[in-house]
C-alpha cells in the first residue's frame, strides 16, 4: 500500500499535461472517474493485469483472451464519454498503470501523460505497447486539406518555437491497423500467460479473419460507389480509413483539433463543395452537437442533404459495451453509414 501511496502522489505533476490538438483543457476532464477501487488493485497479483486507454484496445484485448478472460483484470482508463484528446489521468488510474503486466496506450500528443506515469512503475516485467510505435512508418501526419480551418497557434508556437510533425493519432480507425495491432498484443499475452499461448493464437487468428472480411466489405462498397468523397462537417478522424480505400475528403477541421465554431469561410467552402460535387449528405462523428454539418447544409443550393454520423469510437465507455458494443459491430455501422453517403450524387 505505500507504494501505491507513493504512485498516487505524483499525479498531481501529471495534471498539468495538454492534450493532443487541446488550447484549453476541460478542467472536469481531470475529474474522469473509473470504475477501479484501490481493492481491485490489491486483487490484482492473482490475476494478470491489463490497462488500456481506449474502447479499441480494450476491446482487441478481450476478444484475443476470449474464455480466459475471467483470468485477467482488464481495464479501460477513457470510460466515461471523455475523449481521448481531453482526458487527464486520475491517481487511481497512474496506481493502476503502476503495477499492471501490460499497459496499452495510443502514444501521440494526447498521451504525453504517459512517460511519467510509467516512470513511477512497480513492475519490472511490464509490456507496453505504444500503438504508433507499432505501427511505425505506416502512421500519418495530420493533413490540413483545402478549406480545412486551421487550428490557431498558440504563444510559443507564434514566437517561431518549431515543432516536431503531429501525427493522426485514430490509428484505430483503420482495419488494417486493427489486425496489426492485434498481432502485436497477442505476442504480449503469450509473454504473460505462455501455457495459453496456443490459445491466443488461435482466437487472434480468428479474429484477423473477421478484420479481412469487413475489410473486404468497405473495399468492394467504396468500388461499386456512384461517389468517391465524403464531406465532414466536423473533426475528421478517418483519414486512416479514407486513404485506405482511396476516398477523398472535404471537413472542417482535422481529426484532434479542439475548434468548435468554423469560420463563415469554411462554412461557405464546404457547402460549395456540397453543391459542386452534388453530394446527397454532410457526416459528422458521434455526439449531440451537430451545428456546423446543419448550418452548411442550411447553406447549399437545396438545403435537403442528409446529416449522418459516422462513430470514431473516441467516446465509447463500458456502459455501450455492456449494451453489446463491439469494434467490429461499430465498424459493421460505420460501413452501412458510408454506404449511404457515397449512394447517389445529384
Amino acid at each position: 500500500m505505500k507504494r501505491i501511496i507513493s504512485v498516487i502522489a505524483i499525479s498531481s505533476i501529471l495534471l498539468t499535461l495538454t492534450a493532443c490538438g487541446s488550447k484549453n483543457i476541460d478542467a472536469a476532464a481531470s475529474e474522469t472517474k473509473n470504475t477501479v477501487t484501490s481493492e481491485n488493485i490489491e486483487s490484482s497479483d492473482k490475476k494478470a493485469k491489463i490497462v488500456t486507454t481506449i474502447f479499441p484496445e480494450y476491446d482487441w484485448v478481450n476478444a484475443i483472451l476470449g474464455d480466459k478472460k475471467d483470468d485477467a483484470e482488464v481495464y479501460m482508463l477513457l470510460d466515461n464519454g471523455v475523449d481521448l484528446h481531453s482526458y487527464q489521468p486520475t491517481a487511481m488510474d497512474i496506481a493502476n498503470i503502476a503495477d499492471c503486466d501490460l499497459f496499452i496506450y495510443v502514444g501521440g500528443e494526447s498521451d504525453e501523460w504517459v512517460e511519467d506515469a510509467l516512470k513511477e512503475s512497480l513492475n519490472e516485467n511490464m509490456i507496453v505497447i505504444n500503438l504508433l510505435d507499432t505501427l511505425g512508418s505506416s502512421i500519418k501526419e495530420e493533413e490540413l486539406v483545402e478549406g480545412m480551418e486551421a487550428e490557431e497557434e498558440d504563444s510559443e508556437e507564434a514566437e517561431g518555437e518549431e515543432e516536431g510533425p503531429e501525427y493522426d493519432e485514430h490509428v484505430w480507425l483503420s482495419l488494417k491497423n486493427a489486425k496489426a495491432i492485434c498481432e502485436s498484443i497477442e505476442g504480449a499475452l503469450e509473454t504473460i500467460d505462455p501455457e495459453n499461448a496456443s490459445y491466443y493464437r488461435a482466437n487472434t487468428d480468428d479474429y484477423s479473419k473477421k478484420l479481412d472480411n469487413l475489410d473486404s466489405k468497405y473495399a468492394d462498397a467504396v468500388s461499386s460507389a456512384a461517389m468517391k468523397t465524403v464531406l465532414f462537417g466536423d473533426r475528421f478522424p478517418f483519414r486512416y480509413m479514407t486513404d485506405d480505400y482511396g476516398l477523398d475528403y472535404y471537413a472542417a477541421f482535422v481529426g484532434c483539433s479542439a475548434e468548435t465554431e468554423a469560420s463563415f469561410e469554411t462554412i461557405a467552402f464546404l457547402a460549395g463543395k456540397v453543391d459542386e460535387l452534388g453530394l446527397s449528405s454532410v457526416l459528422t462523428i458521434e455526439g449531440a452537437d451537430h451545428k456546423i454539418a446543419e448550418t452548411i447544409v442550411q447553406n447549399t443550393a437545396t438545403k435537403d442533404q442528409q446529416i449522418l454520423t459516422l462513430d470514431s469510437m473516441q467516446s465509447t465507455t463500458a456502459k455501450d459495451v455492456e449494451n453489446g458494443a463491439s469494434y467490429l459491430s461499430i465498424m459493421e455501422n460505420n460501413l452501412e453509414v458510408l454506404k449511404e453517403a457515397l449512394s447517389s450524387n445529384r
